[in-house]
């Protein structure tokens, strides 16, 4: 059991959000919960754009906050969703309710990957994310925006946000990174990670750590078996265990967010 002193908020990514029958975690509140964690969700659109989704998150803060006699928040934020809360952070007065900010897999300094993509004729990159605002519309979103959402992804952008979002005092922040071990570690990224290797090097199926780093860098981690670990894996997509076996690295997704609420509660938070 940990003596964590703030609850937990989790802020999911692009492209899939937390709903009542489906989460985007996995196994991963469940086992934040059994470790003796209150933990919440943000809830914003899975492609909102940064400044939309921190008004919602926002909200959603201030509300959960009253509503549970709640003081501040740990958040753990994955992919874009930790630029949601950075934003939401500097902009939107959520500094008195955030304890610690720790980031899984963020492009907090854009893609280059992404700079290439965005070459690609305009009106090509507008149908694209106009199909993808349609589905998510039907899914569920409320204010879906997939071309600025590519725009933000870009190292411009993110040079441009970094200037605009700089990290609040008093707030912990802690960044972590993951890579693949093979081309062939999660079927389901295999290409895109092909492509963001040739132009970043390592990466996760869609970011590089290059990418990801930012404030406090914990490192790159791995699984301790040949699969590697994906941005899918990062949120316990499969929702099961890499592998049995012990050893240096990570057997288990769980392992690593247990681990990491536990060294919150040692810091105080």
């Amino acid at each position: 059991m940990t003596n964590l002193k703030y609850p937990v908020l989790m802020v999911h990514g692009m492209g899939f959000r937390d709903s009542k029958h489906i989460g985007y975690w996995g196994r991963i509140p469940k086992a934040l919960e059994r470790e003796g964690c209150t933990v919440f969700f943000g809830g914003q659109d899975s492609n909102g754009t940064v400044e939309d989704n921190a008004v919602y998150l926002a909200e959603k803060i201030k509300a959960t906050a009253r509503e549970h006699g709640i003081q501040k928040f740990n958040v753990i934020a994955h992919s874009k969703g930790g630029l949601d809360i950075r934003y939401a952070i500097s902009h939107l007065g959520m500094e008195q309710y955030i304890a610690s900010v720790s980031t899984i897999s963020t492009p907090h300094n854009g893609s280059l990957t992404v700079d290439r993509l965005m070459r690609f004729p305009q009106p090509l990159i507008r149908l694209i994310g106009g199909c993808s605002d349609l589905w998510l519309r039907l899914c569920g979103d409320k204010k879906p925006n997939a071309y600025r959402v590519f725009q933000s992804l870009t190292t411009e952008h993110a040079r441009k946000f970094n200037q605009e979002n700089p990290d609040a005092e008093g707030i912990y922040y802690q960044s972590f990174a993951f890579t693949f071990k093979t081309a062939f570690s999660d079927i389901m990224l295999w290409f895109p990670h092909f492509v963001v290797k040739i132009f970043e090097g390592e990466n996760d199926g869609l970011l590089a750590p290059r990418a990801v780093q930012w404030a406090n860098f914990r490192g790159v981690y791995t699984s301790n078996s040949n699969r590697g670990i994906s941005h899918c894996d990062e949120v316990d997509m499969r929702r099961f265990r890499f592998t049995k076996k012990q050893g240096d690295g990570i057997s288990d997704i769980v392992d690593f967010y247990t681990a990491l609420i536990h060294e919150l509660a040692e810091k105080g938070y």
